[in-house]
């Protein structure tokens, strides 16, 4: 039943919303408040001032407290609402008045009050929950001026407050994990000003909060940084974005450390603009790696810069990234100009579509690009060149860049081309001569047949073999003996010659003299091929036929000889003359014209003699006349002018002619013969030079060898001496003494076997400049201050291939040289510098290139004799005690071990200048450190088996290993050794000789490591021979102490 009172007294109730149409609607009769009509005006006034509020309010009214409210606050009910219309206010929020009585009776006793924020617990959803509320509670006056009621105006605070709480478990959970962090944090307002720095921050800097907050913390800044972290903070704050700056950062001890500062704007919800959050992280180490990888990039740009080639790097995808210098030296680009495809502008227009698609396919398959193409210089001349590229991959194998280099070709491509018209013209030059031209290498097979070959056979050449030609070409009765012929030709390696029968295209045979001769190696004089002709001979065999068949009569055997006597005249390149005793010739065949360019009338109006060197007139007319008493054929050799007024040597035959008044004479031209035999005398010169060296150097090393195995017993016998400390005071000293001369003996040795090339060598890539500068100091101090050192180093070297500390006494040996040929003062020059060797050398290099490291004196020199003696071992001119004459044989002999040479450049009073031919390291240089310990060390115990033929070495080495804790078991030969190992007794170290009669060390160690495989083995020997030596056997090298024998066991056996 509702009770809906006049619409007059309802306006107050005209509001819009929900609970103004529920009021309308509510039966208010049974309420606290009574029926509408009842309720005061001030009440009115109220209700209606609530309702058209869109804030949370609510009014209890009269002495029971009824409850009205308006929407918003209808929101705040919840499932309470709309039941708690019009009920009690106790009813309504029993849950919460205790907390709200006191103040409910404070406003009905005509007192307002205020809380803001107060925490509530409510049951609004069914449930406890916590809620906090601002409101105000005041007092509402009836009509009479009375407390009626009270209203309150609230507001919900819940969410803020929750939302308070989060931020500030948030900010608490923050700062506690900023405090943790491995990293320096901080945050700012929107001002910029700082207001949290991490614990990290201050345990760092050492700053406190006070000196750090705000714009504190850009004290703690680099000075040289801190004005740029400014404007680049401020700058960026001001626009507020993200920056990344890097700056030094004073820490507590006051020092500095590289940092890098990253931060990010914050923005609420709403986006609003709330400040910085940033990390400061140390990348101290980052910066200094990438420092040193900024020097090592300029080491690198420097070592490229240093080569003789274009250096290039290029990303995966072609692009090239660097050029070195030389490349824009030689092409005038710069950098923009060539980087990253600008450099294909000067390759020549000819190759550029080569070029492309190589270059392509090499990126596409992974693999080395390499071609030959043309670049044009800066002068637009194009030289050739070839590229050759390699990928560089990571761990994945995935290709991150390439590496690639140009080289100069150009003389070597002209070479080829300049080879290429050679053999053109030698083939057009073989092709034009009437006669069967051929080549075959050393064992017979083709290599060449001139044109007139295939014209005559009517067989189109290709390559085959002598054994091949003779059975398709020649004649079946004439095979079997032409290849006779070749064969002992080949044996006796002397020249080749057969006659025989070759078919033509016809099918027709016809005669051939046949005549090869054998080309030598330069260098080795082993035959390499064979240069031949076929002259064809059949008119003259069908001569010599017919000639036979005419000897019947002497008139046609006086024709045919005429005949052939007037052939041979007039065709020989022999000279022929007919000339009397009285000294005038009478008939000249046309060589002497041919030969000395004399016209027949001049050589027949002259005097023969008029035309001989005066020189060998006396002795040739001397020949002749007492041929014409003898009435004996004669020979003789002299020189005879030619018609340029040049000499020309001249073998003569002459014979007496049965008149007793003429004699013919013979004569053919020396001058090749004489300019082979003058290669020869020198070929073979230098042969017997080679061989007395080598001859030297065997002999040498075998003596040095021997010195070692005498000097081994020695040294060791002297070492035990020392390290036991046995004899009285002056014997210790002389026990010194004799180990001083002992270790200089094994010195002396070290020299012998320099130049025997048989000293032990560490080669690696030596850097020669800085070898020599800092050895110029040792030097100028050995020389004396009368002698000024100078040195003179290419900046270009490259590493050598050798041994440091060979070369340093190498060095010091020349020096030592040169200041004793300068008793007076003078100067020294140690130069070095790059060369290349092309064709024959003087020392017999191989072409190549070089480091040459060259010492020169201006001392007194050496006349012809002492220099071709110089590197003999023990030849010296400074006579008695004062030099070994060893120091140049070992410079020489080291040179040759690495495979390179020593010249010498001598003349009296012009000095001397000595020469090391080193080969280039094709590795690069590396710090070379070697640490030795001379101690000997306790190594595993057990049972030695050692092995020398030579007794004293046996018991030096033994006493030595009994000293280590081995027993020691001793055999005289390797194949004593082997009986005992076959015998069961199995060592557990075999030391072993390696030179000995019979078996050698190796030999046996072979042996007892097939019975033995684990068994540890150690070769001594009395010089470094390498050859027959596995690489996995270790050596040691006679004569050595108790510490070297040491050294070498600890490498090899297993330590306590």
């Amino acid at each position: 039943m509702s009770f809906m009172p006049r619409e007059g007294n309802l306006r107050f109730l005209d509001a819009h919303g929900e609970v103004a149409s529920l009021m309308r609607g509510h039966d208010w009769s049974t309420s606290p408040l009574g029926r509408l009509e009842i309720w005061p005006q001030s009440l009115r006034l109220v209700v209606s001032l609530m309702l058209s509020s869109k804030f949370p309010m609510f009014v209890a009214w009269g002495s029971e407290l009824g409850f009205l409210y308006n929407d918003a606050y209808a929101e705040i009910l919840a499932e309470k609402h709309p039941s708690a219309l019009g009920q009690r206010f106790h009813d309504v929020w029993s849950e919460i008045w205790d907390d709200i009585a006191p103040l409910i009776d404070a406003a009905m006793a005509g007192q307002a009050s205020y809380r803001q924020d107060l925490p509530l617990l409510m049951r609004r959803h069914g449930y406890d929950e916590q809620t906090w509320f601002t409101f105000s509670y005041s007092p509402v006056h009836d009509d009479d001026g009375t407390v009626a009621g009270m209203f309150c105006a609230c507001t919900e605070t819940t969410g803020r407050i929750q939302a308070e709480r989060a931020v500030r478990e948030s900010e608490a959970r923050f700062r506690n994990m900023a405090d943790h962090a491995p990293v320096m944090m901080w945050v700012t307002d929107p001002s910029g000003y700082c207001t949290y720095l991490n614990r990290g921050w201050y345990e760092f800097t050492g700053q406190t909060t006070q000196e750090a907050e705000g714009f504190g913390w850009l004290e703690a800044t680099h000075p040289d940084d801190s004005a740029a972290a400014e404007q680049v903070f401020r700058a960026a704050n001001a626009a507020r974005e993200s920056f990344r700056m890097e700056y030094r950062l004073r820490r507590a001890d006051g020092s500095y450390r590289w940092m890098l500062d990253a931060a990010a704007p914050r923005f609420d919800e709403h986006g609003v603009y709330l400040g910085y959050i940033g990390s400061v992280i140390d990348i101290d180490e980052r910066r200094e790696s990438e420092e040193r990888h900024r020097q090592s990039e300029a080491t690198l740009r420097q070592f490229t810069d240093a080569l003789p080639a274009f250096v290039w790097f290029a990303k995966p995808d072609g692009e090239l990234t660097y050029f070195n210098r030389r490349w824009y030296d030689y092409t005038g680009q710069s950098p923009e100009q060539s980087l990253p495809n600008g450099w294909t502008d000067v390759l020549h227009p000819d190759d550029v579509e080569a070029t492309a698609e190589r270059w392509a396919h090499a990126r596409a398959s992974g693999t080395t690009y390499e071609i030959e193409v043309r670049y044009r210089r800066c002068d637009g001349a194009y030289r050739w060149y070839v590229a050759r590229a390699e990928p560089i991959r990571d761990d994945n194998g995935a290709i991150t860049s390439w590496v690639g280099s140009s080289i100069d070709i150009h003389d070597r491509k002209e070479a080829e081309t300049a080879l290429r018209a050679s053999e053109e013209q030698f083939r057009l030059m073989a092709d034009a001569v009437p006669q069967i031209v051929w080549i075959t290498d050393a064992d017979g097979r083709t290599e060449f047949f001139n044109k007139h070959w295939s014209d005559y056979t009517g067989a189109a050449y290709h390559p085959t073999t002598a054994e091949q030609v003779a059975a398709d070409h020649v004649h079946p009765d004439d095979e079997a003996v032409t290849m006779e012929a070749f064969e002992e030709a080949r044996r006796t390696e002397t020249t080749f010659r057969v006659e025989h029968r070759i078919r033509s295209a016809s099918g027709a045979y016809r005669w051939f003299l046949v005549r090869g001769e054998p080309y030598r190696d330069p260098h080795s004089g082993s035959i390499v091929r064979w240069f031949g002709a076929s002259v064809d001979i059949h008119d003259r065999k069908l001569a010599e036929a017919a000639l036979r068949k005419l000897n019947e009569t002497l008139e046609a055997q006086v024709a045919a000889r005429s005949a052939e006597r007037d052939r041979l005249w007039n065709l020989s390149q022999d000279m022929f003359a007919r000339a009397d005793y009285g000294g005038m010739m009478s008939a000249v065949s046309p060589a002497w014209t041919q030969v000395l360019g004399w016209e027949e009338r001049e050589l027949l109006s002259r005097g023969y003699a008029t035309f001989m060197h005066p020189d060998d007139a006396p002795s040739t007319l001397a020949a002749i006349q007492q041929m014409s008493e003898t009435r004996q054929p004669t020979r003789f050799e002299n020189r005879i002018v030619t018609s340029a007024g040049e000499w020309k040597g001249i073998e003569w035959t002459v014979a007496p002619e049965p008149d007793g008044m003429n004699f013919v004479a013979v004569g053919r031209d020396l001058s090749q013969a004489k300019a082979r035999e003058v290669e020869l005398e020198a070929a073979q010169e230098a042969l017997r030079q080679s061989q007395k060296m080598e001859a030297m150097g065997s002999l040498t090393g075998g003596v040095a060898h021997d010195f070692n195995n005498l000097l081994t017993p020695i040294i060791g016998s002297l070492d035990m001496l020392v390290r036991k400390g046995l004899g009285s005071e002056r014997e210790r000293r002389l026990i010194d003494g004799a180990l001083q001369s002992a270790e200089r003996a094994k010195t002396l040795v070290q020299r012998l076997l320099a130049f025997a090339r048989r000293q032990p060598l560490q080669s690696t890539a030596v850097d020669l400049a800085k070898l020599v500068e800092e050895m110029a100091g040792l030097v100028e101090s050995t020389v004396g201050p009368n002698i000024d050192v100078r040195v003179e180093l290419a900046t270009d070297l490259p590493p050598a291939f050798a041994d440091a500390n060979q070369l340093e006494m190498a060095l010091l040996n020349l020096a030592v040289n040169a200041r004793d040929a300068m008793p007076d003062g003078g100067q020294l020059t140690i130069a070095a510098q790059r060369d290349s060797v092309r064709g024959r050398h003087v020392a017999a290099l191989k072409s190549g290139h070089y480091v040459r490291l060259s010492v020169q004196d201006t001392g007194t020199g050496m006349d012809e004799a002492t220099l071709k003696r110089a590197v003999e071992p023990f030849f010296s001119t400074k006579g008695i005690g004062k030099g070994t004459g060893l120091g140049l044989s070992m410079v020489h002999g080291l040179a040759a071990q690495l495979g390179g040479g020593l010249t010498i450049e001598s003349e009296p009073g012009s000095g001397t200048a000595v020469t090391l031919w080193l080969p280039i390291s094709a590795a690069p240089i590396e710090d070379q450190m070697q640490v030795r310990d001379g101690a000997a060390a306790p190594l595993a115990r057990g049972t030695a088996l050692l092995v020398d033929d030579e007794e004293l070495v046996r018991m030096s080495t033994a006493d030595m290993l009994n000293d280590m804790g081995f027993e020691v078991v001793e055999a005289g030969s390797a194949e004593e050794a082997l009986s005992l190992f076959k015998g069961g007794s199995l060592p557990d170290l075999l030391v072993t000789d390696h030179l000995m009669p019979g078996m050698n060390g190796v030999e046996l160690a072979r042996e007892a490591r097939a019975l033995s495989p684990a068994l540890p083995v150690l070769i001594v020997s009395g010089y470094a021979e390498m050859e027959g030596i596995a690489p996995d056997l270790p050596r040691l090298i006679k004569p050595f102490r108790n510490a070297d024998l040491a050294e070498s066991l600890k490498a090899l056996l297993p330590s306590n």
